[in-house]
């Protein structure tokens, strides 16, 4: 038997209770991992509230994110070995005390990192390389504006986005933050009291930027359209302030912008394991060197998991909120 954080019904953080049922046992293309910390996002915050349902073949269970101990191999998985330390994408059932994950979705814990270090990689690093280098396509020389950048997201994709030769522009609501921003090497923002699109015209010499990051939505969307520069590529991972809004497209034809988005959650395991080779390959090393490693805002015990969502909730973290379950 194993415990793991129910969620009654959709709703406030009352909803999550602390419950116990069997370990699942491994398909073939799987592993079984002894879960000692997980990562808070805010798909989980969503889920709870009921805004974004599991999909119908993943765990009901929250959490998108694990690092622990593999303990058991479907017969299908290959690289993988009983007692490998990993962290792992996983399709939901990360709050609990053993978690099912894809093998292909897996990553070896880098080099002298904790597993509290290791839960805070990969659903931030898996989002922040589809997005800002699939996508978007973001290269050395550039400039790349991060919405939301003290955020788990935000600290992830500015350390990325510097480490491939790019000027780096964020938003953030508060002083601390933009300070924590800056000392990560962007040029921070105080939305608040600046208006990032002027500020943007003004260290661009009037030329915007060639890739947004948004997870803002809203009112955002027509003054990101405002702040790219011609050919530039606006990328929506989330809508904090709504996914509508009334819009001029004619900036989008005369500047020729690429306008996407993406979930990660939805996408296929061939896709995800696409983005885990690439992020062993590319990002990995930089990881074992540290010469990128994760902000962690706050670690809470696993029955504190109603305290966690109320910090994220709050809105006051820098960087990411990880549960610990004890090793």
């Amino acid at each position: 038997m194993m415990k793991f954080i129910a969620l009654k019904n959709s709703g406030g953080v009352d909803q999550l209770e602390l419950q116990t049922m069997a370990v699942p046992q491994p398909n073939a293309d799987e592993v079984l991992i002894r879960v000692y910390a997980a990562g808070i996002n805010r798909p989980d915050i969503l889920q709870r509230q009921g805004a974004y349902p599991a999909p119908a073949d993943a765990s009901p269970i929250l959490g998108l994110e694990v690092a622990g101990e593999i303990i058991a191999c479907g017969e299908k998985v290959k690289r993988w070995q009983l007692g490998d330390k990993v962290c792992a994408l996983v399709n939901g059932g990360g709050y609990a005390d053993y978690s099912l994950a894809p093998a292909a979705q897996c990553l070896p814990i880098p080099a002298g990192f904790s597993y509290v270090q290791a839960a805070a990689l990969p659903e931030t690093f898996f989002t922040v390389w589809h997005n800002l280098f699939q996508r978007a396509h973001l290269t050395a020389g550039e400039s790349v504006l991060i919405h939301g950048g003290a955020s788990g997201i935000g600290t992830a994709a500015i350390q990325l986005a510097r480490a491939a030769g790019a000027q780096v522009f964020t938003t953030a609501g508060s002083a601390e933050k933009c300070a924590a921003i800056s000392a990560l090497g962007a040029i921070s923002i105080h939305y608040n009291e600046q208006d990032f699109v002027a500020v943007i015209k003004e260290h661009t010499q009037g030329q915007g930027v060639n890739v947004i990051l948004d997870m803002v939505g809203g009112d955002y969307i027509q003054r990101n359209i405002s702040a790219a520069a011609k050919e530039g590529r606006i990328v929506n991972i989330a809508f904090l302030q709504g996914s509508k809004a009334q819009l001029d497209f004619m900036p989008l034809m005369l500047k020729r912008l690429t306008l996407t988005g993406s979930t990660l959650r939805s996408q296929s395991t061939a896709t995800k394991a696409t983005i885990a080779r690439e992020l062993e390959e590319k990002v990995w090393p930089q990881l074992n060197n540290k010469t990128i490693e994760p902000v962690i805002d706050s670690v809470f015990p696993f029955a504190q998991v109603a305290a966690a969502h109320m910090r994220m909730e709050s809105n006051q973290h820098i960087g990411k909120i990880i549960l610990t379950l004890g090793e």
